[in-house]
Order: C-alpha cells, then structure tokens, then sequence
C-alpha cells in the first residue's frame, strides 16, 4: 500500500528503524521489530545501511521483512548524493523486485572530507527520476526549523514546493522539540500551496549527547521547558528517559489536537521507548481517526 493513501480516513502513526551496523548481531533489529509490530504501526521506515554507510542491502532486506514478515507496509530510505543514475536505478528494481512501494528520497548528508560523486544534487533531482520511470509512492523530507543551507525561511520553501512539484506524494518532518515551529511551518506549507500530508517527526530524546548531535547536524531549537528537564535530569540515565518519554507525549498530544496529518516516531531502535508513547496516545489518536472519518 502506499502511505500517502493512509491519511484519507485516519491520524497515521509510523515508526522509523535502522538496520544494525556491521559488527553487530543481525538478528537484533528482528527482536526489536517483534516488540515494535505489538504497536500495529500503519507503516515503519527503515534507513539506508548503518550509520549512513553505502550499501542499502540491510535496507532492502529489512524493508521486505517488515511487510512480509510483519504484514506492516514498510518504507525504504534512499540517499542520492553519491549515487550515479545507475546505481539508482539498481537499488529502486532492486525494491521493486521485493515488492517494496514507498521510497523516502534525501539528497543524503554531505561529507567534509570528499566531494559527492554522484549525478544527483539534490533529493528533487532523485524524485524526478523515480517518477520519471518507477510507480513508487515517494516521501521527502521537509524541516520546521528551515534546513540548515537555507537562506531563508522563504527560500525553504520554496524549494520544498520544488520537490512536491517533482512528484513528491507525502512529506515528514525532521525533529523539532518546539510545536510552534511545526505548526507555524504547516501553516505556511498549506499557503504555499503544499497540499500533501505532512507528517510531524518526533524524537524521543533519552541520553545528553543524542540531543547534542540533533542540534549540531540539523539546529534544532532547544526550548527553554526542554533544556530545564535536560538540565535537572541529565545525571540519571533512567530519569531523562522517562522525562523525554513525557515530553515527546505532550508534544504528539498537542499535535493530535491540532489536527495534526500523522506522527512519525523516530525510534532508535528502543521498542520500550515507542510502546510507552504509543499507549500513552493510542486513544487520541484513535477519537481523531474516527471524526476524520465521519
């Protein structure tokens, strides 16, 4: 099934995984996915390799498991920024071939050391080619704060309504730990006459340092009602977790009643993390999936 058609009749809830890195034991994500499918999420994401590595075989193995195995429909991301047109196509024949229908396209994060090699520099140039000659349903990613190379909120979106334009058929949102900025932003998206579902991205924030690379990597803005749970609970492991638990329920609880398209919860792989927000939310979003479809 493709996502973009999950949002017709209910508040979607999603789920992101990675695949385990090299030196580890494979069958982990499956354990983690065995908790993660007691949620019946409406779709869960898979990200390309481990620790943004080359190759997507995990991705692609993972992303078929999930709606084989699961009877979940999955997600497969698909960064460009070092991929010729013929790698591209590999991997999307490859997706098709296991009969995977949803691609979220990024450009992918740069590196400092050494130039991109590939023939795509931005994600709206890989969504062109994917409609150009696939069927896939296509999600991009779009970012409340603005992307950190953009010049201007203006120019953002701009920009993002160049990647609907290209055939982009539903957006998520980077993480944001302030819902006025989600909120200001979706308001704007919709004058700009972005019209597909947008799906807020929520991070449950567990340790110090996740939260201090989010800043460093995407200049998410730190609230001052976040920074003082940080500040108060950073010396306890188990008390910042359930502190970050509480504080990404408020924020999803404040989003339900806004009317928000759906929620995608980036996971980090802790199933123990994702079960407590959902059961925490199950029941609005629920209410609000019933009154869409009335």
């Amino acid at each position: 099934m493709k996502t973009a058609e999950l949002f017709e009749h209910k508040t979607v809830f999603s789920l992101e995984v990675f695949p385990p890195k090299p030196d580890t034991d494979e069958s982990v994500i499956y354990d983690t996915l065995d908790e993660l499918s007691d949620i019946s999420p409406d779709f869960i994401s898979v990200t390309y390799g481990a620790g943004g590595g080359h190759s997507g075989c995990k991705t692609i193995q993972i992303a078929s498991d999930i709606k084989e195995r699961y009877g979940v429909e999955s997600v497969a991301h698909l960064p460009c920024i070092d991929l010729t047109k013929e790698q591209a196509a590999e991997i999307l024949d490859s997706l098709q071939a296991h009969g995977i229908e949803n691609v979220l396209a990024l450009r992918g994060d740069r590196r400092e050391d050494t130039a991109a090699e590939g023939d795509f520099r931005h994600a709206s140039d890989l969504i062109t080619f994917i409609k150009e000659r696939y069927d896939f349903n296509v999600l991009a990613a779009c970012y409340p704060e603005i992307h950190p190379e953009s010049t201007s909120a203006v120019d953002d979106l701009k920009w993002l309504r160049h990647k609907v334009d290209c055939g982009a058929d539903h957006l998520i949102t980077q993480l944001f730990l302030d819902n006025k900025y989600f909120l200001d932003f979706h308001e704007k998206a919709r004058i700009a006459g972005i019209d597909i579902p947008i799906e807020a991205g929520i991070m449950p924030v567990t340790n110090k340092r996740q939260i201090e690379r989010m800043v460093k990597l995407c200049g998410v803005q730190l609230p001052k009602k976040f920074v003082r749970v940080l500040e108060r609970y950073e010396h306890n492991d188990t008390a910042l977790r359930d502190a970050g638990i509480a504080y990404a329920i408020d924020q999803i609880t404040e989003l339900i009643a806004e009317g928000v398209d759906g929620i995608h919860l980036y996971t980090m792989n802790y199933p123990y993390v994702a079960k407590k927000i959902f059961a925490a939310v199950e029941s609005l979003i629920s209410v609000n999936s019933c009154t869409a479809a009335l």
